[in-house]
């Protein structure tokens, strides 16, 4: 016995006696163990001893288990899963701390909502390492199917099967002038405020261009797109330069307004979208869930 007044044994002991009595023989248990014959009685008669109780009646025939062993066999059996159990989720955790994560993100969510996401979540798992890729909606869910992300951050709206998602919110969009500009004093703005304006804009295959021209498009407004470009930071300097306006999810641009820029909420038909995590559903699990 040990000073605690617990017994000291091990879990390969343990084994042993659990070998012994599933098997009733001694050659049996010491083939299953890989050990020899008298290695599994010497260990048995030890756990005897420690004990203090006789767990095997033996003769030169057969081995049978006592009534004290068996109910001795149910502790162990149950004492060495519950370690097994803890041993696996051990592993699954120090799993989780360790390693690295690509992400794929939309554009404005890179520049907006991502940073924080990622402060949080690092705060709990300071050891992975992570891997950010931004591109417009395709370039991420083609990411997060081919393998080449492990997670992507993008519009849910239509999201296939294949995918899972945890939902973020949603992205608003604002209108994005110069602050002497005479739109900039409005409160709020319609698409419909916005005809023949020149518009600082993304590339037409991105989502953020499709739902902006598909919103225009409901209510009869054909949109003048005088400059594409592909990233916000870009759109935002030339229109400070004058050169047009921008429609922009708000979080995208946020940072890059500066002080000589303005944002006004756009009003009228909606062009806010729900922002999720998404993965395989083959992958299992998401690692960022928002609390």
């Amino acid at each position: 016995m040990s000073s605690s007044g617990l017994p000291d044994l091990t879990s390969r002991q343990l084994e042993t006696v659990l070998a012994l009595a599933e098997y009733g023989s001694f050659i049996a248990a010491a083939a299953l163990l890989k050990t020899s014959q008298p290695a599994v009685t010497r260990t048995v008669k030890h756990v005897e001893e420690v004990l203090g109780l006789k767990l095997f009646d033996r003769s030169t025939r057969s081995v049978q288990i006592t009534a004290a062993g068996k109910e001795f066999v149910g502790v162990a059996a149950r004492m060495l899963n519950d370690l097994k159990i803890t041993i696996r989720s051990m592993r699954e955790l120090s799993d989780q701390r360790r390693g690295q994560i690509i992400i794929s993100s939309i554009m404005s969510v890179a520049n907006g909502k991502l940073p924080g996401l990622v402060s949080a979540y690092r705060l709990d798992h300071p050891g992975i390492e992570l891997h950010v890729r931004d591109g417009v909606h395709g370039a991420v869910m083609e990411d997060v199917r081919s393998g080449a992300a492990d997670f992507g951050i993008t519009y849910l709206d239509d999201l296939p099967d294949p995918f899972m998602s945890v939902p973020l919110g949603k992205e608003e969009f604002t209108v994005v002038l110069p602050r002497h500009h005479e739109l900039a004093k409005k409160k709020s703005l319609a698409l419909s405020d916005l005809k023949g304006a020149p518009l600082v804009s993304l590339p037409s295959d991105s989502r953020t261009r499709r739902v902006i021209d598909s919103a225009a498009s409901s209510i009869g407004l054909t949109l003048n797109h005088v400059v594409t470009v592909s990233q916000f930071a870009t759109m935002l300097g030339f229109v400070r330069a004058g050169i047009g306006l921008a429609i922009a999810p708000k979080s995208g641009v946020a940072s890059f307004l500066g002080k000589e820029l303005s944002a006004v909420p756009v009003r009228g038909r909606p062009l806010a979208r729900d922002l999720g995590v998404i993965t395989l559903r083959e992958r299992g699990r998401l690692p960022l869930r928002p609390d």
